[in-house]
């Protein structure tokens, strides 16, 4: 009870101090001016100065990403408080995101992620091709909290928006192109141009390849490469003065080579011992890899008068990915992994805006229909077969959502969301063993009948949720507000596309949504020189789905457990501080504490199970999160330079939630600097970006598979090593 009295201490005085002063200013101010940025943010579905919205939000500009350097938003992790945004661990393409120590680990098929992705408003349900390149973008928001009310199902640790440029009235073309580090090199190229005055149309292609921060030295092949490909093209079109419409169509080919791991404890044979680079393998499975992804949308928005706008979000998106992960590192067929995942949807969303003097928000309706499957098979040498797993899980999704926010007074503001949601889920999953420790004939091998079938059910399930929210916040002053808000999010249940029925039967009957209660208080504003957000939390997490793998005889099984609850509360501070004219600080800071009050786990000797919430912690959740950077700009041959240094801290966190000390990542930092130089006319720009300047080694991800029969496969994946590139950048 001591740590909550003294947050609560701390906090009321951090409040009252920072607003004393703010109202003092306030009353010495001559103009009335603002000296808030004036940073617009869609995080309420409407366009609101970011200092008026009662939700954490991180918002990151086209400059501000320009300025550090960020390749893809796996950059996020750096600059946001309290997030874990990385590429997933065998993959160069899919993304795990955890914000608030709420996320998803595991990108397998059918088992949803807790952090929703979107660009320009449509959902990406799926992480598969969901590290997204920067390019062409506007800004990205990170949505920190469950947003249940306006973004619906599975945004129970939050949402980030990735949004794109809008289309320019005059012709613009702009050309990119760096070289770095292992022969990085990634040319870039957008560009636009009016067809009539109310119709226009551009497009955006990237192209980015990179020599492997290793090798296999089984195979010779480059190991932690990149071979992608991006396009967009759009185009937008006025009929009327009242009436805009925006088609878009995007694509992303990864053609880049699996990424195998690295080995943390010996094998029983010389090819299993542990290489010295972390980023070397031993792998003898392959390098067969593909990752595609694209979808097509088209956004119309109508004014219906001066209070109303109607705004219609049609979308559709597929993904192919056929991949292979060794995990035992070594040429022999121990633990090889093969696999592929496919994936489409359509979604539609129907939005009413209203902006009266003093009642504003939006209501409406969406639906999506969603397919996912696949197919994997887990090869084990040391058992002579080979366990192959199929299935699929179709989705129909349905929600009503309204958010109204009332100016009860001038400065006294309350808002009000609401979101009912309906989903009908059906699952199929088959899990059998065949002899022979080969493919197996779900992924194209020879055709033998199963010495076992261990899962083989359909099934459906409804679930239904309100998911409300509610906030109170006043205006301080012209530039500072403080709010409360209450919110609740939740993820939908589902079936275990790897769930075996052999040894956990009840895994035909599926596992429970899971919901998060949020309570937060916040303060935003600026003073003076210093613009900044502050926010302290407590979330209540109750049936929370847990996946794991654990070794059970001559096999793997696998959980999707509804393990009980947890209580975790934190605080983050971020903002930007004008030290000089031309000297500015950048900064977050993020604590989280996390306690497990319940986890079931089912107990595959005694068949019942047992609550050991003492032996686990919350995955990817660091206690503190920190970022630093300076921008210094000052002038050139008549340009402006821009100077960045940074550094970034993540502590101590674990990667599963049992603790692993082989695997589990130690605190460490990352020191960035970046360089950019723009000509007096801003058509030309030089960049010169360092990144990981002190060459860490830090673990993003792994796999514990522990045991003879495994040959003890331990594995870890790193972040990038150092590395520096140049850049060019002209506008025409």
């Amino acid at each position: 009870m001591n740590r909550y009295v003294k947050i609560a201490l701390l906090t009321g005085a951090a409040w009252s101090a920072l607003s004393t002063v703010a109202i003092a200013q306030d009353a010495v101010r001559q103009d009335g001016a603002s000296s808030l940025d004036d940073v617009i943010v869609t995080a309420r579905r409407r366009d609101e100065l970011l200092k008026d919205v009662p939700i954490s939000v991180s918002a990151l500009g086209e400059e501000r990403l320009e300025q550090t350097g960020a390749s893809d938003i796996t950059a996020l992790q750096q600059q946001t408080p309290n997030a874990t945004v990385q590429i997933a661990r065998g993959s160069n393409s899919t993304l795990i995101s955890f914000i608030r120590g709420i996320g998803q680990q595991d990108p397998l098929w059918g088992f949803e992620p807790g952090v929703g992705l979107y660009v320009d408003d449509v959902y990406v349900a799926r992480p598969q091709g969901a590290v997204l390149d920067i390019y062409d973008v506007a800004r990205i928001e990170v949505l920190r909290g469950p947003q249940g009310s306006l973004y619906g199902r599975n945004t129970v640790g939050g949402a980030i928006k990735y949004v794109t440029n809008g289309l320019s009235n005059d012709p613009e073309l702009t050309l990119r192109g760096t070289y770095g580090s292992y022969n990085q090199i990634d040319l870039m190229a957008v560009g636009s141009i009016p067809l009539a005055d109310n119709f226009r149309v551009g497009g955006a292609i990237a192209s980015y390849q990179r020599d492997g921060y290793g090798t296999n030295i089984n195979t010779g092949a480059e190991h932690y490469n990149k071979d992608v490909l991006a396009a967009r093209v759009s185009a937008e079109f006025e009929p009327r003065e009242d009436v805009s419409i925006r088609l878009a169509y995007d694509r992303v080919q990864d053609d880049s080579n699996p990424r195998h791991g690295h080995r943390l404890i010996a094998g029983a044979t010389p090819a299993g011992r542990i290489l010295p680079s972390v980023y070397d393998t031993n792998a003898g499975l392959g390098n067969d890899n593909s990752v595609m992804s694209q979808g097509a949308s088209a956004t119309v928005q109508i004014d219906l008068n001066d209070n109303w706008t109607f705004k219609s979000i049609s979308a559709w998106r597929e993904g192919e990915t056929t991949t292979v992960i060794d995990f035992d590192n070594t040429p022999a067929a121990t633990l090889d992994i093969p696999g592929f995942y496919a994936d489409d949807q359509f979604t539609q969303e129907f939005q009413f805006l209203f902006d009266y003097e003093r009642i504003q928000g939006v209501a409406g309706f969406f639906y999506l229909d969603g397919h996912a499957e696949g197919a994997f098979d887990t090869i084990l040498g040391n058992a002579g077969i080979v366990i192959g797993t199929n299935g699929q899980v179709n989705t129909e999704s349905w929600a009503g959502f309204a958010d109204v926010n009332f100016d009860l007074t001038d400065r006294l503001h309350l808002g009000i969301g609401l979101r009912y949601t309906l989903d009908e889920k059906r699952g199929t999953v088959f899990r059998a063993n065949y002899l022979g420790a080969t493919r197996s004939p779900l992924l194209g091998g020879t055709v033998r009948a199963p010495l076992l079938v261990r899962t083989n059910y359909t099934n459906a399930k409804d679930f239904t949720q309100f998911t409300p929210r509610i906030a109170l916040s006043y205006d301080l002053t012209d530039d500072m507000t403080t709010y409360a808000s209450y919110s609740q999010g939740f993820k939908s249940g589902g079936f275990d596309m790897r769930g075996d029925a052999f040894l956990t039967p009840n895994t035909v009957n599926g596992y429970d949504p899971e919901t998060v209660d949020s309570y937060e208080i916040g303060l935003k504003g600026a003073l003076d020189r210093l613009t900044f957000a502050a926010a302290v939390f407590y979330n209540e997490y109750q049936d929370q789905q847990v996946t794991t793998q654990v070794p059970a005889g001559a096999g793997i099984a696998s959980f999707v457990d509804n393990v009980g609850s947890s209580t975790f509360y934190g605080a983050e501070f971020e903002g930007r501080l004008r030290i000089l004219d031309n000297l500015s600080a950048s900064f977050a800071v993020g604590y989280l504490h996390s306690d497990f009050e319940e986890f079931l786990r089912f107990n595959l000797t005694t068949m019942v199970f047992e609550d050991i919430s003492n032996l686990v912690v919350l995955q990817n959740a660091p206690d503190w999160t920190g970022y630093l950077g300076f921008t210094w700009i000052g002038d050139l041959a008549g340009g402006a330079l821009a100077v960045t240094p940074s550094v970034s801290y993540r502590g101590d966190s674990s990667m599963f939630e049992f603790p692993n000390p082989i695997l589990d990542q130690k605190a460490y930092s990352l020191v960035d600097l970046s360089i950019v130089w723009t000509d007096p006319t801003d058509r030309y720009t030089v960049g010169l970006y360092g990144k990981n300047l002190t060459d860490e080694e830090y673990r993003v991800g792994g796999y514990n598979f522990p045991g003879a029969l495994f040959d003890n496969s331990i594995i870890g994946y790193y972040g990038p090593p150092q590395t520096v590139s140049a850049s060019l950048k002209v506008k025409f």
